[in-house]
């Protein structure tokens, strides 16, 4: 299973968030630096409307949604690539994980510590991709030394290591994420391998006052944010107030409702936020669906057909004979697979099919 790290400076809302998101009590959320230590790791339901739709069309009692891991990482401070507040070993436990969901403070509280002194979410994202940089820079010029003489021997993938290294190492030098740098695909495959922290897909997350909800398109803390994302790491913003979603977590679902819509908000952030991640990694969604269950099924977009099976069981995939498909729309307007069939929507498909994102499959195999 994929993993998103909450990353941040301390006293930011991060073990807060990962409370919400993961339904428990399970981080030590504090008014001050470094109460989280070790990271908390916890499995995460991605929020998907279609599972209800398709479990009524099913005639079962049972849904089953697709999840991703969330692991919350103890808050970043200034000079931790060079150790500072216990800096290195927090790093590592980013270079652990495969994205990032960035909280940044977007909110004025005088009875909430801030690090820094006071808030300002520009300063604090440049703080932490700063120290991000350097710890990778680091990295980068550690390997170059490594493979050195294997690329002067004539090593091809020393060789080839070490083209790519040569674009990295002064790109980071001017302060610039991994990620932003310009390299062909299969310079980004051999990038990838270095295990680089800025090279990670980010996501940030805006946390606001529960107050300021609502209104916060118009917050210009949450503007700057989102427009820093855009220009600096070509990614999204997504607006949370992690001390509601902390509330939510005791609810009842139809309580929760009630609650959102008196703050005057449709959904719950941590549900948009949770599948924006889920994107950010590269996942998508196929759906089995019968009178036993109804779930969802977590693959890579552009996955085919075989590998798609596999998720289920390997069984699966070695013995792949065809997909009966049908797409998620489809069988809805429909209203049945009988009627998708009949309308000639219910498709047969083989080894070399892409599974799309809402694609209905039922798998037969031969071992």
């Amino acid at each position: 299973m994929l993993k998103a790290g909450i990353v941040g400076l301390p006293n930011v809302g991060k073990s807060t968030l990962f409370n919400a998101a993961t339904r428990t009590r399970k981080a030590q959320a504090a008014n001050y630096p470094f109460c989280t230590i070790d990271p908390n790791v916890g499995i995460v339901t991605v929020p998907d409307a279609r599972l209800a739709v398709l479990q009524k069309i099913a005639k079962t009692g049972v849904i089953i949604p697709a999840a991703i891991e969330f692991v919350d990482i103890a808050g970043l401070v200034k000079g931790a690539s060079a150790g500072e507040g216990l800096g290195n070993k927090f790093l590592s436990h980013i270079r652990e994980v495969d994205a990032m969901v960035q909280v940044v403070r977007c909110f004025e509280d005088e009875e909430i510590h801030h690090v820094a002194g006071n808030v300002d979410p520009l300063r604090d994202i440049e703080t932490i991709t700063t120290e991000l940089v350097l710890s990778d820079l680091e990295a980068v010029q550690r390997k170059r030394s490594s493979i050195a003489k294997e690329a002067k021997r004539g090593d091809k993938q020393a060789i080839a290591e070490e083209s790519v290294l040569a674009k990295l190492e002064p790109h980071l030098n001017a302060g610039k994420p991994a990620l932003t740098l310009t390299l062909a695909a299969e310079e980004k495959a051999i990038s990838r391998l270095f295990w680089l922290m800025t090279d990670k897909p980010t996501i940030f997350a805006c946390n606001v006052k529960e107050t300021d909800l609502a209104t916060a398109d118009q917050n210009p803390y949450v503007q700057k944010v989102r427009d820093y994302a855009q220009h600096h790491f070509a990614c999204e913003a997504v607006v949370i107030s992690a001390q509601i979603e902390s509330d939510l977590v005791d609810l009842t679902e139809a309580e929760a409702a009630s609650f959102l819509s008196e703050l005057g908000v449709a959904e719950s952030g941590v549900g948009a936020l949770i599948r924006a991640t889920y994107h950010l990694l590269g996942l998508c969604t196929y759906f089995t669906a019968g009178e036993k269950e109804v779930r969802a099924w977590t693959i890579q977009r552009g996955d085919k057909a075989p590998r798609a099976a596999g998720v289920i069981h390997s069984d699966f995939e070695r013995g792949f004979i065809k997909a009966e498909t049908v797409a998620y729309h489809d069988l809805v307007n429909c209203g049945s697979v009988a009627a998708a069939r009949e309308k000639g929507l219910y498709r047969m498909e083989g080894k070399e099919y892409s599974v799309q994102d809402g694609d209905v499959m039922l798998f037969k195999f031969n071992v």
